[in-house]
C-alpha cells in the first residue's frame, strides 16, 4: 500500500487484527517513518432469486420496510426494530451469496413469531398471499 504522507513512499503491515467491522491493519511507511491505519471491509453482495425466477441484488432497505410494515401501528422501539432486522440479515447471509426469496420470508416469520404474534400474521397475510378471513384463521391457530 502506498503512504498517504509521501507519493512514493511503501508501507508495511505492523500489527493485524479482526474486528466486528472486518480487519483493522496499523502500517508504517519504510521511507518517512509515519504510521497510520487501515481498515479493510469484505464487500460482498447477496442476491436474492424471486419466485418468478427473477434475480435481483438483496435491499436490507427492503427488509426493513417489510418487517416495519408488518408492526404498523403496534408500538416497538426503533432499536428494537433495528435489531430484528440485524438478525433476520445476519441469518440470511448465512446461507450464501446467492438466496431464495423464500428463505426471507421463512426467516423473517420465525423472528416475528417470537416478538409478536400480531405482526407475524400481518407479515404472514401477505407474504403467502392470504386470500381470505379462513387462511387467518388457519395460520393463527398454527401459532398455538
Amino acid at each position: 500500500m502506498v503512504c498517504p504522507f509521501g507519493e512514493e513512499c511503501v508501507t508495511s503491515v505492523i500489527d493485524s487484527r479482526k474486528n466486528s467491522e472486518g480487519i483493522r491493519r496499523r502500517r508504517e511507511c519504510s521511507t518517512c517513518g509515519l504510521r497510520f491505519t487501515t481498515y479493510e471491509k469484505a464487500d460482498i453482495t447477496l442476491m436474492v432469486e424471486k419466485r418468478s425466477g427473477d434475480i435481483e441484488e438483496f435491499s436490507y432497505e427492503k427488509l426493513y420496510q417489510g418487517i416495519d410494515n408488518a408492526f404498523g401501528g403496534i408500538d416497538i422501539s426503533d432499536k428494537k426494530l433495528k435489531t430484528l432486522v440485524d438478525n433476520v440479515y445476519k441469518d440470511i447471509k448465512s446461507h450464501g451469496k446467492k438466496i431464495k426469496s423464500k428463505l426471507i420470508g421463512e426467516t423473517v416469520l420465525i423472528h416475528l413469531k417470537d416478538i409478536n404474534e400480531v405482526a407475524y400474521l400481518r407479515f404472514a397475510s401477505v407474504y403467502k398471499e392470504f386470500s381470505d378471513v379462513t387462511d387467518f384463521e388457519k395460520e393463527a391457530a398454527e401459532l398455538n
